[in-house]
Formats: structure tokens, sequence, C-alpha cells
């Protein structure tokens, strides 16, 4: 009876190991529901632009850095629709509709490469878009 009583807790004890050891969804472990034409671009130090297009249409802007200063919030920005302008003294974001993405950066006329990235989000789904802008001094 004791052997019955150990056996059986012994391969009770194995089923719930193997079942809590299962492939389980993380949080935030979505599929790319944003699907963006681009996630990279290289500007020239003028004055320079892109338009990203995406096949998913519930997303929304939630950072831009530039050379890792970060811009949160918006303040007066409405970023559940379906268009918005954000601007800053170096760069315009805009969401021109539920599929276009718009960018664009002034001159660079630092001596450093500028980076820009602007940060999407859909849902718990992320993902950005970096923009590397040229010097204007110096080689690049």
């Amino acid at each position: 009876m004791k052997r019955i009583l150990v056996l059986n807790l012994l391969i009770l004890n194995i089923i719930i190991l193997f079942s809590s050891c299962s492939r389980k969804e993380k949080d935030g472990d979505w599929d790319d529901n944003i699907k963006l034409s681009a996630k990279t671009d290289l500007f020239e130090a003028t004055t320079d632009s892109v338009l990203i297009t995406t096949k998913g249409d519930t997303w929304w802007v939630s950072y831009i850095s530039v050379d890792n200063e970060y811009f949160y919030g918006f303040e007066g920005v409405n970023l559940l629709s379906e268009s918005y302008i954000i601007e800053q003294d170096c760069f315009v974001v805009e969401r021109r509709d539920k599929n276009t993405l718009f960018i664009k950066l002034k001159e660079n006329d630092t001596n450093n490469n500028r980076i820009v990235t602007v940060g999407l989000q859909a849902g718990d789904y992320f993902d950005s878009v970096t923009i590397t802008q040229k010097r204007t001094y110096g080689m690049n």
C-alpha cells in the first residue's frame, strides 16, 4: 500500500513537472501587426524625409528619440486618431493616415551623425523606424 502511494505521488509529480514546462506565449510576444515597409533609412545631412507605409492600421507613435533624448506623451496630440503631427526643433513625424508614416529631419548641422528612432506600438507589439542622418562637417 505504501509502495503504491509513493508510486502514485511520483507519477503525479512527473505529470505536473512536464505540464508546467509546456511552451506558453509571453506577454508582449505578439506577431508583427504593423508590418512596416522599412525599418531603417539613411538621410543626407541636408533636410531629408521618408514615407513609410504599413499594412496594419491600429498602430500609434509611442516615442521618438533623437540621439538618446526621448520624447513621450506628445501633449495636445490624439495618438488614437488616424492622423496627427508631432513636431520638435529638428524633426516632424506625421501619421498621415492609418497606413502612412512620414518622417522629416531638418538639416544636421552638427559634427556627428544624428540617430532618430520613431517607436510604434499596436497592442502589445512594438516596432520602430531608425534613421541615421549624416553629419555636415568632417567625413561621413
